[in-house]
This record gives C-alpha cells, structure tokens and sequence, in this order.
C-alpha cells in the first residue's frame, strides 16, 4: 500500500507564514505610507527572487565558498564609509540609481555562515576561540561605527548562537559573556548622545514627553487605541495623522495594532509563533554541524528582533530602530531575512 503525498509540508508552511507577514507588511505599509509603491514592490520582487534561487542551491555548495562571502561581506561593509550616503548622521546606505542598499542586512546570513563553517571545522582550542572572535569582531566594529547599534547587536546575538550550537567548550562562551559584561561601561562610551539619550527615557519616558521620550508615549498610546477589532485601514488617528514617527518601520507593530487592532495584532504574533517553531525543528533536522550552528544563529537574530521590535513599540524595551522581520518597510532588511530564511531551509537534513 503506497503512502499518499503530504499536501502539508515543512517548506510549504514557512514559505506560507513567510506570505501572511507580507501580506499584512503590504497592506499596513499602502495605508499608512503609499507613498513607498509602487517602487517598494522592486524590494519585494528582488526579496522573492532571491528567496527562489537560493532555495534551488544546495546548503553544501554555498556552504565550500563561505570564506568568498565574508571576504565579499567586508568589502560590503567598508563602502559604506567610503561612498555611502549619509542619512541623519549615519553612514550606513550606498546608493544604487534610485535605489538604496544597506550592506549590515544583506551580509548577516553570509558571515554567520563563514563564522558556523569555521567553529565546526577546526579543533576548538583557545587560539582557534581568539581567532574567531577575532574574525567576528571586524564585521561588528565596521557596523557599529556606522553607527548601527541596532544591526551590531543582532549581529551579536546571532554569533552567540552559531558559538552555542557549535561544539566549543561553553566555558570559554561564559568566560566571553563575562568579559562583555565587564567591558559594558567601555560600550557606554562608544554609544552616540542620541543614543544614550534613548536609554534615560526608557527609564522614565515622562521626563522628556517632547523629545526624547515623545516616540516611546506615542507608539504605546497607538498600541492601546486599536482596541480590539482596529479602526481600520487607513483611519488610525495616531499614524494618519502622523503623531507616530516611523510608522513604517521601528513601530509598524503598533501601526498595525491601531488599524488592525487586537485581532490583526493576534494573526502577526500566531504567524510569528509558527514561523519560529518551524525554524526550531529545522534545527533539529540539520544536515550537518555547520547548518546546525548557522540555522541556530538566524534563529536567535529573527527571535531577538521580534521580540525587541515589539518590546520598544510597548514602552518594554528602549528604542533602538531594530525593524519586524517580513513586516517593517525597508528593502535590505527584506532581502536579507528572505536569503537568511532560504539559507535556513535548505540546511535541513532531506
């Protein structure tokens, strides 16, 4: 007796939540800001097309030319500094024709690949440990000096998940962990003022309603105004009428929470819950310990911005213009998470 074809499928059901977070990113973005269409509608075909090939190439094949990636994904990271346009203040953005391209979101999957292909490939002893970190750090400290505090640390906390699924002594990650904890105050005196500025109204965002604290007090009030059902697309009081800065991208959350209220709120947190959970099991199907090591990393970055993303728009965490993985507007971002999610597929053993 042969078995019938599974109609539900891993793959299937990743590329269908990856369809519902686009579905309502474009919906919310056309109401909130149409000025982005219909050139926005390039980021998410070229975000597909993408998507498409990469599914097409075996883990394996991309995996033997890592080392090529991120030495490419430097050169990246360097232009901005070089040729980038700056935008308030940062340098992050080269422009291409009418177009722009962040070099920070595009090149994350690639060095957590390189970074997961070299810790499960050599013997893990504390030269090889400093060597990694060491490889690691001239990635981060060319972000950070963007300034891009945001993308520095979700670059951060996907290294640290490549190191804890990797076969390292975690002793030597405690010790790193402690280190960093450590050298927190040297951090403080990198962070720019607007930045620690952010901090100190986190804290108490009364203390300076009209300035620093004024888009922490708004994105909560735009949470709360969409009640349950939303007062619909196109009618939020607190994004039509441009009381919520960034609507579009550090705070499409409560964007949609006002339009789409409760119930849409709800759809974007199950489709969430859903996607990760998939990206859970992928990780346990691993063909190998590198696509293990590299799946773990993407999946600590998408969690950690999900959960900061929605975090900030609640008044639970300090702003830090960390994006909503498939939701918030920006075409690199897009790309990026769409090559990530492709990459993650294909490191599942068939």
């Amino acid at each position: 007796m042969t078995k019938s074809p599974r109609i539900i499928t891993l793959d299937g059901t990743v590329i269908f939540c990856v369809f519902i977070l686009t579905c309502l990113s474009t919906f919310t973005l056309r109401s909130i800001i149409p000025s982005l269409y219909p050139s926005y509608f390039m980021y998410l075909l070229f975000a597909g097309l993408f998507f498409y090939f990469i599914l097409k190439i075996d883990f394996e094949i991309v995996e033997a030319f890592s080392h090529i990636f991120y030495i490419i994904s430097i050169i990246l990271l360097i232009l901005p500094l070089i040729i980038g346009q700056v935008t308030r203040g940062a340098i992050r953005w080269i422009p291409i024709g009418s177009f722009t391209i962040q070099p920070s979101e595009i090149v994350r999957p690639f060095l957590f690949l390189f970074l997961a292909k070299y810790l499960t490939t050599y013997e893990m002893n504390l030269k090889h440990l400093i060597k990694t970190f060491f490889l690691f750090f001239i990635p981060f400290f060319l972000i950070l000096i963007q300034p891009s505090l945001g993308v520095a640390m979700l670059t951060a906390i996907g290294f640290l998940g490549v190191l804890l699924a990797s076969s390292i002594d975690k002793r030597y990650i405690l010790g790193a962990c402690l280190f960093l904890f450590l050298s927190l105050p040297l951090l403080w005196l990198v962070l720019a003022p607007y930045q620690k500025q952010r901090i100190f109204t986190f804290l108490d965002p009364s203390s300076d309603p009209r300035g620093a604290g004024y888009n922490s007090i708004q994105a909560m009030i735009t949470v709360g105004s969409g009640q349950i059902i939303g007062r619909g697309l196109g009618e939020g009081i607190q994004t039509q009428l441009k009381f919520l800065p960034e609507k579009h991208t550090d705070f499409i959350f409560a964007a949609i929470a006002e339009e789409l209220g409760l119930i849409g709120a709800t759809v974007l947190l199950l489709t969430l819950f859903i996607l990760f959970w998939l990206l859970i099991v992928i990780v346990g199907k691993a063909k190998n310990p590198t696509a293990r090591a590299f799946s773990t990393g993407i999946l600590m970055v998408l969690l950690s911005e999900s959960f900061i993303h929605m975090g900030m728009n609640m008044g639970l965490l300090p702003i830090t213009g960390v994006p909503l993985p498939f939701v918030s507007a920006g075409g690199s971002a897009l790309v990026g998470t769409a090559m990530s999610v492709a990459m993650t597929l294909n490191s599942k053993a068939e």
